[in-house]
Order: C-alpha cells, then structure tokens, then sequence
C-alpha cells in the first residue's frame, strides 16, 4: 500500500480532513508517519486550509506502533532514528499552525493515543477506548503525553497496567470535548471545523501559538506574552474586518492580513 493510499487527504470549504487507512487496525508504521507528518507541515503554508480533521477508516482509530515496524537495536542508530520519527510526528501536528480536531471513531492505543493527544481539540464515538498497552510487550513510554491529560493516579494506573478508558470516562474526567454516535463523529467534527475556518485566518495562527507556549510559562509571564499578540493582531485588516463586520452585523471577509 502506497503512502497516498494508506492516509486519504480530502479538502472541502477550507477543511482538510486526513483519514488514516491502513488496515485492519491503522497501526503506525513509517510510512504512515511520513505521511501525517507531510501534510500536517504543508497545511502550514496551504491558504486553502484553515483547520485538520484526524480521524481514520474502519472500527479503530489507531491500535499503536506496527510491532513488525520495530527498528532493529543492532544497527547503530536504528533506534534513535526511529524514536526521532515517531516524536516528530506529534510534533508536526502540535507546530502546524491550522487547528486539528481529531475525530476517534473508535480504539485509540498507544501511538494512536499520542495522535489524539497531539491534536487541539479531542472528539471521540461512542465506542472508542483508549489506552497505553506498551507494558504489555514489554516496554514503557507515553507518561509525558499521559500527563497533560490526565491527573497523577490515571497517568500511572494507565502505564502500569495497560487498562483501557471509555470514551465515557474520558469525557468526564474532561479530556474528550464530546462523545458522538459512531456515524455522527465525524459530521460533527467537522461541521466545529468549519465553525473555526469562518474565524480570522490570522487570529486562529496567534491562537494557536499562544495555546501552546502559554502552556510553558508561569501565568503572569503567559498573559503578557498573550497580550502581545493581542497587539499584533490589532493592527491587522482582517481585525478591523471583523469589528466592521459585527458593526453592520455581517459575514466577515478575510484576507489572512
């Protein structure tokens, strides 16, 4: 299966919606990494795509690393190139600057659960689970993405023992945004997406940064920094279009400027 074949990548009304499509449970491999990371770094710089839905094809949403796909330790570097791989994965969805919604329509397990995490705003059908199963092939890794969701005991029950969560209770603990029928996910998903295409090109850029570095800094230096752009963006067309537009209660028109 080629790269263009394993992710589908669809644009409509500025919404990119990726479908991974690796079956029979889209686990990852590198070739699919490859591939998300290609075309979350071109959304960057796409002005028909102002935001990304993740989700995938079938009952599973990812099963985790393709076990089949592990690197070989008696190459020298062969481990570490891979780990570089599957870092930079999630961090071509955190650093690219459009909005990522993932839809997980179903299982979301190991590295699957990291593409979900990765992503701005987290939906989620009915029947997914997650869950971090490396400890039960032997090995250990997820706590640095586990712990900006969950609190201290889940992070360790989850590494620990490999037990999979409902999306029920991901969504009380407040992680899920929403928890959908399985054929409503992905509608839902993206209908938000387009709610957010609507909004200035230009102010969902700074949005987004300023969530993700806010997340470093103690809160007094956070809103300073905040307000900053907040500066930026005033002097900005597309934010006296917007205040234009509220004025004669109207459609805004962007131009990203």
């Amino acid at each position: 299966m080629s790269e263009s074949e394993m992710v589908r990548f669809e644009i409509n009304n500025f919404v990119g919606v990726i479908t991974i499509n690796r079956p029979p449970v889209n686990a990852v491999n590198a070739a699919l990494r490859d591939r998300l990371t290609e075309i979350f770094d071109a959304a960057t710089d796409r002005d028909d795509i102002r935001c990304l839905v993740l989700t995938a094809e079938g009952k599973v949403f990812c099963a985790g690393a393709d076990l089949k796909d592990r690197p070989d330790v008696s190459q020298p570097g062969a481990y570490w190139r891979h780990n570089r791989g599957v870092r930079e994965t999630g961090n071509a969805i955190k650093e690219c600057t459009k909005p990522v919604i993932a839809a997980v329509n179903g299982a979301a397990l190991g590295a699957g659960m990291g593409l979900m995490a990765a992503c701005d705003i987290m939906m989620a059908s009915e029947n997914a689970v997650f869950g971090m199963p490396e400890i039960d092939v032997g090995l250990a890794g997820g706590a640095a993405m586990l712990s900006e969701l969950f609190p201290k005991s889940f992070v360790r029950r989850m590494m620990f023992t490999g037990d999979r969560l409902p999306a029920s209770e991901l969504y009380r603990l407040g992680i899920l945004d929403s928890v959908w029928p399985r054929e409503e996910l992905v509608p839902q998903a993206v209908a938000m997406a387009e709610r957010i295409a609507s909004k200035s090109p230009l102010g969902i850029k700074y949005a987004k940064n300023s969530c993700n570095l806010v997340q470093l800094m103690p809160q007094r230096d956070g809103y300073r920094f905040e307000q900053n752009f907040t500066y930026e963006l005033s002097r900005t067309e597309d934010a006296l279009e917007a205040r234009t537009a509220q004025l004669e209660k109207r459609k805004p028109v962007f131009k990203g400027r």
